[in-house]
């Protein structure tokens, strides 16, 4: 009997991490390169980009990573229209990125042409959440 239930559980989990897996990945997704990259990313793609500029220690924008970025549609729309970069203004290249742009505040969301021109900013946790980030971004097109 003990055998059975283990059989069970093991089938229930395996069926719902292919679930998942199948569903693909949901929200935001972001690029893994350099800042440089993801312009010249942005520019053969004919997209647009979406710079999060963040902190460590930044409150909202662990709420953004977390309550946010996770959203499905934001992501869907985001992912289709524009190459997106979390940078750490604080670490790596972020200093120096921090320098290019009017940085105010954490978290500053920049919607940027390929060219790295600011087309909108965003300072702050949008109120909104998902759904006003996702009308901002529609808003750029």
């Amino acid at each position: 009997m003990k055998q059975k239930t283990w059989l069970y559980l093991l089938f229930l989990s395996l069926w719902g991490w292919n679930a998942a897996a199948q569903d693909g990945p949901k929200g935001v997704q972001f690029y893994q390169g350099n800042f440089k990259q993801a312009l010249a990313k942005a520019k053969k793609e004919q997209k647009l980009v979406f710079l999060d500029a963040y902190t460590t220690w930044c409150g909202p924008c662990k709420v953004l990573k977390t309550k946010v970025f996770p959203d499905k549609a934001l992501g869907d729309y985001i992912n289709k229209h524009f190459v997106s970069i979390g940078i750490d203004m604080e670490a790596g290249e972020g200093p120096n990125i921090a320098n290019m742009y009017p940085i105010d505040g954490y978290p500053t969301l920049l919607f940027l042409d390929p060219e790295g021109k600011v087309k909108k900013k965003v300072l702050g946790l949008p109120r909104g959440g998902a759904q006003e980030l996702l009308s901002i971004a529609k808003s750029i097109q």
